[in-house]
């Protein structure tokens, strides 16, 4: 036990996690799992989690154990998915009661995503306190239920309108939350294969990239190596582009499907481009990374939301994607990275609208609902 728990005759504290499908779900209930046993070492913690989404191989692999939870999706149309919910739902309920009973859950904290709504409901009726957190300015349907059995609710995001919402940010991997990128961009530049004293662009679409992006700066990238600007362009799984390597000016562009260094890019860039999932904006935010953001384009606006904050700051631009080609990326991105004032004065509002700490602070709230703060 912790030194506060013997005192107080407890037992450790017993914390179950629920969320997954993507990563926008999944990265941050790991942050928030790996701040609890910082902050608690003996915490008991439990995942709750699909299948098929990241977290069955992101979960394990990083020590902690996970609950597989049937995939439920609400049913947006009348149909035999329709009929089958509330048999499926039963039975999802049921599996989530079972993991957090067995676990003597102090309280359940969820991420979102198809397990949360079966796994507030199930932490309803045991009687277990519950813990929300928000990524997205416009939440999804699940915690937009689970908003309505607790007090304890989190948003990303000021603008997430959500019952007895409280702003804590995203939480954030460690790799991030602790980057110092000034002293970590020699090692990026070498890791890259980039050359320090040139303004570096970076741009990329998520694991999948986007083709939009791609597309663009495949067509523009001669006039950036012109202009002596480097790239590193992360193209997403599958997703190759054509660009030339060098120029007569002697800068590249590295163009790479992925990289499992995000925060050495981070480190080397000057400016990004990219999609604005709140992921990526709020950690280009908490490093001080100027961006031009390109919502993409699907749903109901939700990425555009995501960014507005930050850009109305001043730490960014945002464009329609359909805007977004080579011409584009002359008029608007070229003169931009070749103006270092502006980009110095995007980074630090960048930095001050960005949360670093938030982490921390949905740790607080959790101990908090359990009786433990």
């Amino acid at each position: 036990m912790t030194g506060d728990a013997v005192a107080e005759g407890l037992r450790p504290l017993s914390v179950v996690l629920a969320g997954g499908g993507s990563a926008g779900h999944v990265n941050p209930l790991l942050a928030t799992a790996d701040s609890l046993r910082s902050r608690v070492p003996d915490v008991r913690i439990g995942v709750l989690g699909t299948a098929e989404g990241l977290e069955a191989r992101l979960v394990p692999d990083r020590g902690y154990p996970l609950t597989l939870v049937p995939k439920v999706p609400f049913p947006r149309r009348p149909d035999t998915g329709a009929l089958r919910f509330p048999i499926s739902l039963r039975r999802a309920i049921e599996t989530a009661r079972a993991a957090i009973t067995e676990q003597e859950a102090d309280v359940v904290v969820g991420f979102g995503g198809y397990v949360a709504s079966p796994a507030y409901l199930a932490a309803r009726t045991a009687g277990v306190p519950i813990v929300i957190h928000e990524q997205n300015a416009r939440p999804g349907l699940a915690n937009r239920l689970g908003a309505r059995f607790t007090m304890s609710v989190a948003t990303t995001f000021e603008s997430t309108k959500l019952s007895h919402a409280t702003r804590v940010g995203l939480p954030l991997r460690a790799e991030i939350r602790d980057l110092d990128v000034a002293a970590a961009r020699p090692e990026g530049l070498a890791h890259f294969g980039l050359d320090e004293g040139r303004p570096t662009l970076l741009v990329f679409g998520g694991s999948l990239g986007a083709a939009r992006l791609n597309g663009a700066f495949s067509e523009a990238a001669h006039d950036l190596l012109a202009a002596g600007v480097q790239v590193l362009h992360l193209t997403g799984a599958g997703k190759d582009v054509e660009v030339p390597t060098t120029s007569a000016t002697g800068a590249r562009y590295v163009a790479a499907a992925y990289t499992d260094r995000m925060e050495l890019a981070y480190a080397v860039a000057d400016l990004a481009v990219c999609r604005a999932g709140a992921g990526t904006v709020c950690e280009l935010a908490a490093v001080g990374v100027p961006a031009v953001y390109v919502p993409l384009p699907v749903g109901n606006g939700e990425q555009y939301l995501n960014a507005v904050g930050l850009v109305e700051a001043g730490g960014g631009l945002c464009f329609p994607d359909d805007e977004v080609d080579g011409a584009w990326v002359r008029a608007e991105v070229l003169p931009l990275l070749t103006d270092p004032e502006r980009l110095a004065s995007m980074a630090a509002a960048a930095a001050a609208h960005g949360e670093r700490h938030a982490d921390d602070r949905l740790v607080d709230m959790i101990l908090a609902a359990a009786g433990r703060a």
